[in-house]
């Protein structure tokens, strides 16, 4: 049968339109007339790929195949669909004997690539393997952007971040509307050396604007805000500190006299005007100044987790002793270094370990 077979043009429209969906019925329909027409088997056999559909793409793979034995496209296609059907063995026999049938077809090689690094607890020696093919692809065909992908993939499992790096650009350079390399290359700035809370925020809400599904970004958001959120906790402590000072609950060999208490009106509002520029300064310029998408997920994350909530609730807890301490014209050091030591403990009982929290 014809490739040219009108239901095979129009399953070939369709996949060109991404309605892969669409596509089934009339390759259903044409493949219950024609059973031999592996060209319309190739086709099916996307389709359920593309949708998701991995046993039924084996299926009509397996057609190809008894159609056409050897059928290399067919032998790519099988290596594919059964990695997520938890096949392994069988994909990395497929992939291999579509290496060994067509040695000089990049596809072969990338097949036989994805295969060997798809499984982290695979033996060293099969990533090196891995690396080795994705190589290979590159180099039967270095303006393939899935052959950058490949290798940028096989770099990662084995360890050559600088290849990873490099092969992550030339990916985007040829794909630059591919959402998966938009989010690894946001996900490669964001946590790159030097790069502050803040910094990695924006970049995390920059590739989500560009690729809005990817689960990795929202994750590194989330981590980025949550980063942020625990940042305020030092602002509240330096607050903290200068109240104590303010009483003098620091007493050293040095300077071993105490102020007399209370403590001038002046002296008190001098400290408030100092808190309320530190958070001026270190929260709310900053805070202005981030984009929409940071902003607004700063405050779903408050709603959303547990822990940010813990966070944020300890460095309202800080600030209202740092402000207590201030304000009231106190005649003891009781209840000044009660508040200190309460609002210091608030954050040194979890500061240790809430770090992962919500990772």
């Amino acid at each position: 049968m014809s490739a040219w077979a009108p239901a095979v043009q129009r399953a070939g429209a369709l996949h060109s339109a991404g309605r892969y969906a669409d596509a089934k019925p009339v390759l259903a329909a044409h493949l219950s007339e024609e059973p031999d027409d592996h060209w319309g088997w190739q086709l099916l056999a996307v389709a359920h790929e593309r949708l998701g559909e991995y046993a039924l793409a084996e299926r009509a793979a397996s057609e190809m195949l008894r159609i056409a034995p050897g059928h290399v496209g067919a032998l790519d296609i099988l290596s594919r669909v059964l990695v997520p059907l938890g096949r392994l063995p069988e994909a990395r026999t497929a992939a291999e004997e579509a290496v060994r049938l067509a040695p000089d077809k990049w596809a072969s090689h990338f097949a036989l690539a994805s295969v060997l690094i798809a499984d982290p607890s695979a033996p060293p020696a099969d990533h090196e393997r891995g690396y080795l093919a994705a190589f290979e692809a590159l180099r039967l065909s270095p303006d393939e952007p899935d052959s950058h992908k490949v290798l940028c993939y096989a770099a990662v499992r084995t360890g050559r971040q600088d290849v990873a790096k490099q092969a992550l650009v030339e990916w985007l350079r040829l794909d630059p509307a591919n959402q998966t390399a938009q989010a690894m290359y946001a996900e490669a700035m964001a946590t790159g050396p030097n790069v502050t809370a803040a910094q990695a925020a924006d970049l995390y809400s920059a590739g989500l604007a560009t690729a809005p599904h990817s689960t990795m970004l929202r994750g590194g958001l989330d981590h980025a805000t949550y980063r942020l959120l625990r940042g305020t906790r030092w602002l509240a402590l330096v607050c903290l500190a200068a109240a104590g000072s303010m009483v003098d609950l620091y007493a050293t060999s040095r300077h071993p006299t105490l102020r007399e208490l209370p403590v001038p009106l002046g002296n008190r509002l001098w400290v408030l005007t100092v808190m309320a520029a530190i958070w001026g300064f270190g929260a709310w310029l900053r805070y202005r100044k981030m984009r929409t998408g940071v902003q607004l997920n700063l405050r779903s994350l408050v709603r959303r987790r547990i822990w940010a909530r813990v966070v944020l609730a300890q460095s309202a807890l800080v600030m209202l002793c740092a402000v207590a301490m201030a304000l009231v014209p106190w005649t003891e050091r009781t209840v000044p270094q009660a508040l200190f030591w309460t609002g210091l403990l608030a954050v040194l009982s979890t500061i240790w370990f809430d770090r992962k929290k919500i990772e």
